[in-house]
């Protein structure tokens, strides 16, 4: 799955009065993670907000920041009223879970002693992992929802203790404006992260402070922790078809090649190949039949099929591609 980014449609722990507008440019980038929090907008909006966030493909996250008891529990009812996927925060694990009971919801609990607003991590690191261990263990939590950057403890440290003592997923929040904080958050092995106030305030080190360029900076920052970027670029067909060179992606080599004569009779024992056409005219002999390929088409030859492929005229360039037969069992 790759380390997780979870947007979050926050500053100074409120949802943003313009974050149905935010939302629209985070889905065009496609951002999959999208969250807001309880407090900031009125509750027909919040309901609003998540149905826009699914309607777009993506996950919706509410984090719960209230303080004392009765608000917390309202704030369960209203993720349950407003029917986010995920709910991450809170600290009153014995309250909330019998009202998200057999909704479907997903809990990530604060662990730990959360304090003021915005909120605060306290307590010391092995403290907090007693915490986390205990409300990990329950029935009904899927993961927590760690505010390692709003501690006053060694940050990472803090981190790698808590992900290596429970074995349910760990999404990291608070302060997160760096590209080398994310990686610290992946080397801890946590299961993702949320970003709000930075990139809507322009923090993250980006081509521009407007939102599209911050999201734009941290879903490649993301994707290059992840091993998600790709190194090939892009070839010219009439290059590779002079050289004579090939590829080779997973298990298919592509091959570039020029049909001048005959191929002689043949077959493959194990795989299929493809012959797609780019210039010239390809006459492929079957034994009961004859195919003509022009330029921009293509045609399969299945395993075990005797075939004799001809170039019609002076010459025929063709793209093949065929699974090797390391894939074969």
């Amino acid at each position: 799955m790759g380390l997780r980014f979870i947007f979050m449609l926050t500053r100074n722990d409120r949802t943003v009065v313009d974050a149905a507008q935010q939302l629209q440019t985070a889905l065009g980038l496609g951002v999959r993670h999208i969250g807001f929090k309880d407090i900031g907008l009125p509750l027909e909006q919040l309901k609003s907000l998540d149905a826009a966030i699914k309607a777009g493909g993506a996950t919706s996250y509410l984090e719960v920041v209230s303080l004392d008891r009765e608000s917390e529990i309202v704030s369960a009812k209203a993720a349950v009223e407003i029917g986010v996927d995920v709910l991450l925060g809170g600290t009153r694990v014995d309250d909330v879970l019998p009202i998200i009971k057999d909704t479907g919801i997903r809990y990530f609990p604060f662990p730990g002693r959360i304090t003021g607003h915005p909120s605060v991590l306290e307590g010391t690191v092995e403290e907090i992992v007693e915490s986390a261990k205990t409300i990990a263990a329950r029935d009904g939590v899927h993961g927590l929802d760690l505010l390692a950057y709003r501690s006053a403890q060694n940050v990472p440290e803090l981190m790698k203790a808590v992900c290596a003592a429970v074995s349910k997923p760990v999404y990291i929040a608070g302060s997160i404006a760096t590209p080398e904080r994310i990686a610290v958050v992946q080397n801890a092995g946590a299961a993702g992260f949320t970003i709000g106030t930075a990139a809507l305030d322009g923090k993250y080190p980006a081509d521009g402070n407007d939102v599209p360029s911050q999201l734009t900076a941290i879903i490649r920052d993301v994707a290059a922790l992840n091993k998600h970027l790709s190194p090939i670029r892009k070839k010219r067909l009439a290059t590779a078809v002079s050289s004579g060179g090939g590829e080779q992606v997973n298990n298919t080599q592509i091959n570039v090649a020029v049909f001048k004569d005959a191929s002689g009779w043949s077959f493959r024992e194990h795989d299929d190949e493809l012959f797609f056409v780019h210039r010239g005219c390809l006459l492929m002999k079957f034994r009961d039949r004859e195919e003509t390929i022009e330029p921009g088409e293509f045609i399969v030859v299945p395993r075990g099929v005797e075939h004799l492929a001809v170039a019609v005229g002076e010459g025929c360039e063709v793209l093949s591609a065929t699974t090797t037969a390391s894939s074969v069992e």
